[in-house]
This record gives C-alpha cells, structure tokens and sequence, in this order.
C-alpha cells in the first residue's frame, strides 16, 4: 500500500517560550547521526527489500511562518497542516523516513510537526526520541557537547542477529508452537454491526477514551493480585468476554504489541523492534 498512511507515526508539540532554532537543527542531526535507522532507506535487490544505510549529512528544518495569522486562524493552520503532513506519502526507497517541521506562531510559541515511518521506528522508539532531543537540546544551547553516550549497537546489528538466530530447529520449534496455538482458529470476529463490513480495509477509524472511578481501579487491582494475574490479564479477560457477548463467537483472538526489547543493548536503539502476539481465549456454556 504504497499511498497509505495508515503506517506512519505522526506527532505534534507545542513549544514555549524561547526557540534557539540552531540546537534544535543540531538535536535532529545528532539524532540521525546516531541512530542509523533513521538515515536507512529499503531498495530492492533480487526480488528481496534490503535495508540500505545512508551516510550522515547536515539538514535544514523547514520553518514555516504564521505569524501574520490570528489566534483563531493559527489553530486551523496548524490543525490542516498537522493532519495533511501525517497523511503526506513516503518513498521508502529514497527517503528520508523522518520528517520534521516548525510552524511559527509568535517569537515564543512554536508547533513542531515530526513524522515518521514506521518501518524505522516504534511506540519504544517515540519515547527514546523524546528524550535525546531534550538532552541535546539543552546541551546545544548552553554550548556543551553532547552529553549521550555511543550506542553498542545499531538496528542493522539487530536484524542480522535475529535472522541468524531464527532458523534451522529453533525456528522450526517457533512455528510448531504457533501452528499449535493458532489450530482450527475463526478467520474473523463476526461482531454485529450497524454497516455491512467492507470488502477492503480501509483504516478509517475513531479513539474512544473512557475513565475508570479510583474506587473500581483499586477493585481491579485487588482482583487481579488475588487470582494471580496482571492488570493487563484481567483486563483482556474482561475484554474478550464482552466480544463473546456481542458477537456470540465461543473463540476469541486478539492482537498485541510487545516492545519485543529483551536485550539491553535494544534499549536505548531506535527502530522497528516491535511484535505482534495472538491471545487466544476459549469460552464453553459451563463457564459461569
């Protein structure tokens, strides 16, 4: 799906106060110096897509101006462009995979818009983003070096690891675990719905958000400690038991991502490190 956008990770901050625009740039090159993921584009050779690292170079952040707009106008500016830059393409071929923007509302109040594709990053590799440009945003500013250490390794590192650790008897005990789980499972959850379900998938969705009362959280995490459980079990308990009872299906599957960073040396990486695991629930008409 080479037009969709349904694979980026957009974001948007608001910045106030004072922007020394120089250590921002200088935040953002180090960045990408740093962690090769974020100057790796994927070509094709061979009929395969092989990651292809580019070398380090100097980069300009676009700025644009809206100053001359009013507060109200500024709002909707930022909101189109926010939500066009998400929606703009990448060519993951020539790159790059990470775009930054500033929009300038006043010489105190700024909104930088990063995106990024993400087959280079990760929800992890957000909070990893977030924390490097703060640092060498503060060091840059001041006029000291950067403060981070080298990574031991980068994503490439990773990747060629995996793919040599992932083969042979080892991979073929992965996948007889996982055919065994997955065995005879539904290809779909039939929830009743107010719309016939479209022949294509198309993304076009909604966040729900909803608050639980302090007395039910504490509820929760005493049920929880006595069964035994986490929090994240007995929720996806809860959870599968409401789509059994909408949709009347006795097997469940659900989808999760796990941060699939069990190494030290991932930690500090950014990158697609990223997993997808299938919990399967069985319900029976005993079950009370």
């Amino acid at each position: 799906e080479p037009f969709s956008s349904a694979y980026h990770i957009p974001a948007a901050v608001r910045l106030s106060g004072t922007l020394r625009l120089e250590a921002l740039e200088r935040s953002f090159v180090e960045i990408i110096r740093r962690h090769e993921a974020l100057r790796t584009v994927f070509t094709m050779r061979g009929g395969n897509a092989v990651q292809e690292i580019l070398p380090a170079g100097q980069s300009r952040l676009e700025v644009i101006d809206l100053s001359q707009y009013s507060a109200e106008e500024q709002k909707q500016e930022v909101r189109q462009r926010a939500t066009a830059e998400a929606a703009e393409p990448f060519d993951l071929s020539h790159g790059p995979l990470l775009r930054v923007k500033v929009l300038r509302l006043s010489e105190s109040e700024h909104v930088v818009l990063l995106t990024m594709h993400h087959i280079i990053s990760d929800g992890w590799s957000i909070g990893v983003r977030i924390r490097e440009v703060a640092a060498l945003y503060a060091a840059f500013s001041s006029g000291r070096k950067s403060p981070l250490q080298e990574l031991p390794i980068q994503y490439a590192d990773f990747a060629a690891w995996q793919r040599g650790w992932l083969q042979g008897e080892r991979l073929e005990e992965q996948l007889s675990y996982w055919k065994a789980q997955l065995a005879g499972a539904p290809p779909l959850l039939e929830l009743p719905t107010d719309r016939p379900r479209p022949t294509f998938k198309t993304f076009h969705g909604a966040d729900v958000c909803l608050s639980f009362s302090k007395t039910l959280s504490e509820d929760i995490a005493r049920l929880s400690r006595r069964e035994g459980a986490t929090l994240f079990m007995t929720l996806l308990a809860a959870f599968s038991v409401l789509l059994y009872r909408y949709s009347g299906q006795h097997d469940i599957l659900v989808g999760t991502p796990i941060a699939n960073r069990n190494r030290a040396e991932t930690e500090s990486s950014i990158g697609f490190f990223i997993n997808t695991l299938i919990l399967r629930t069985r319900f029976s008409e005993q079950m009370t």
